[in-house]
C-alpha cells in the first residue's frame, strides 16, 4: 500500500475519531441536563475515576501508552464538562463568598456571573439569562439575610437547593502595607460585625461596603495603603494583595447557609428539606395552631422566621424550615392542613439537604 493511501486511511480514522468525540461531547450535553434538573453538581471525581480506568484497561490491551491515553482523555473530559457546565449568578465581586459557593455546589466547572446585588441575582434567573442563583440566606453569628427573605416573597424561583460554606476571614491589604499603618478597615457589615474584637483591639476605623471582596478591589484600585479589607484568602489572590492576619473572626464557628435558586426545585432525594412561607390572622393561638399541624405529623422543624408583612403594622409572615419533601404524603397532608389555618401558604421549594 502506497503512502497516499496510508495517508488517506488515517483522514479516514481521523474524520471517525472526532465525529466520534463530538457524539460524546452530545451524550454529556445531555447527561448535564438531567444533572441540572436534579440540582446535582456537573463534577463526578469517582465516575469520571471509573471511565480512566476503564480506558486505560483499553490501552494496555491494545498496546498503547497508558498515560498519554489518559492526557487525551482528561482533555475530553474538560470539553465534556464545559458541554455540560452552568452558569450560576452571585451578589459581589470574584472572590466573593457567595462564588465560593458555587463552586462548592457546582464544582469548578461552573462559570460564574458577578451581580452588583441580589435582586440582580433573582432577576437573572427569572429571565433566563442564567439557570441558577446562589444567594446567602442566614451566618450561624450573624443570623438572616432579611432581604433574600423578601425577594423570595414576591418571585416565582424555587430553592432547588442548599449548602453551607465555612467562612475564614482575612485581613487583606496592599503589597506595600503593613499592620502598623492601616487605619481604615472596608468589608460587608457582617463581615465586620464578625470580626469585632479584633477590630477593636487594633483599633481601626470601620466602613462598611457591599461586598467583602468588593472591598479588596476598591483598596487596590485606589491604592490604599492605609487601609484593609476582610474577605477571604481567594479575594486576596484574585487582586494579587497581601493577607495580614488570617481566621481573624470572633467565633470560629462561622458558617454561611447559601440557598441555590431556579425555575424549578429537586426531586425528592430521600434527605429532603422544604421552606414555606405563611401567614396567619392576627389572632390569639393562630401561630400555635398552625405549627401544632407538624408537630402531630412529627416533621420536625429547622428554621422558623418572622418578617413584616409590611402592609399593615405588627402583622408578621412566617418563614419555616423543615424536614421532607413537598411531594411525601405527610408533607402534603400537613401543607392542607395548615392552609385551613392560614390567610395563604407559599411552597418556597423542597431540596436535599446540605451535607
Amino acid at each position: 500500500m502506497s503512502l497516499e493511501e496510508l495517508r488517506k486511511k488515517v483522514d479516514v480514522t481521523d474524520e471517525k475519531i472526532v465525529r466520534l468525540i463530538a457524539e460524546r461531547i452530545r451524550q454529556s450535553k445531555s447527561i448535564g441536563e438531567e444533572k441540572h434538573k436534579k440540582g446535582k453538581p456537573i463534577e463526578d471525581a469517582a465516575r469520571e475515576q471509573k471511565v480512566l480506568s476503564h480506558i486505560k484497561a483499553i490501552a494496555h490491551a491494545e498496546g498503547i501508552n497508558e498515560k498519554e491515553i489518559e492526557n487525551i482523555y482528561r482533555q475530553i473530559f474538560k470539553s465534556s464538562k464545559d458541554a455540560q457546565g452552568i452558569i450560576a449568578a452571585f451578589q459581589g465581586e470574584l472572590g466573593a463568598y457567595s462564588e465560593e459557593a458555587c463552586f462548592q455546589y457546582f464544582g469548578p466547572s461552573v462559570t460564574v456571573k458577578p451581580c452588583e446585588s441580589l435582586d440582580a441575582v433573582f432577576s437573572l434567573v427569572e429571565q433566563d439569562e442564567v439557570p441558577y442563583g446562589v444567594v446567602p440566606i442566614e451566618n450561624s453569628l450573624e443570623g438572616t439575610v432579611n432581604r433574600v427573605y423578601d425577594l423570595l416573597l414576591n418571585s416565582s424561583l424555587k430553592v432547588c437547593g442548599e449548602l453551607e460554606v465555612r467562612i475564614m476571614h482575612c485581613l487583606i491589604a496592599n503589597p506595600k502595607a503593613s499592620l502598623d499603618n492601616i487605619k481604615k478597615v472596608y468589608s460587608h457589615p457582617q463581615a465586620l460585625a464578625q470580626c469585632q474584637t479584633f477590630l477593636k483591639h487594633l483599633g481601626f476605623e470601620v466602613i462598611p461596603a457591599s461586598d467583602t471582596a468588593g472591598s479588596v478591589k476598591l483598596i487596590r484600585e485606589q491604592h490604599l495603603t492605609d487601609a484593609a479589607a476582610i474577605a477571604s484568602r481567594r479575594a486576596a489572590e484574585i487582586y494579587g494583595m497581601k493577607i495580614l492576619a488570617s481566621d481573624i473572626a470572633d467565633n470560629p464557628n462561622n458558617f454561611t447557609r447559601f440557598f441555590v435558586l431556579a425555575k424549578h426545585d429537586s426531586p425528592p432525594s430521600g434527605k429532603d428539606k422544604t421552606s414555606i412561607v405563611f401567614s396567619v390572622k392576627h389572632q390569639s393561638g393562630t401561630l400555635y395552631t398552625a405549627i401544632k399541624e407538624f408537630a402531630d405529623n412529627k416533621l420536625n422543624l429547622t428554621k422558623i422566621e418572622s418578617r413584616p408583612t409590611r402592609q399593615k403594622a405588627w402583622e408578621y409572615n412566617f418563614y419555616l424550615d423543615f424536614e421532607g419533601h413537598r411531594q411525601d404524603k405527610i408533607v402534603k397532608d400537613t401543607l392542607t392542613k395548615l392552609e385551613a389555618h392560614s390567610l395563604f401558604v407559599k411552597v418556597l421549594g423542597s431540596y436535599p439537604k446540605a451535607t
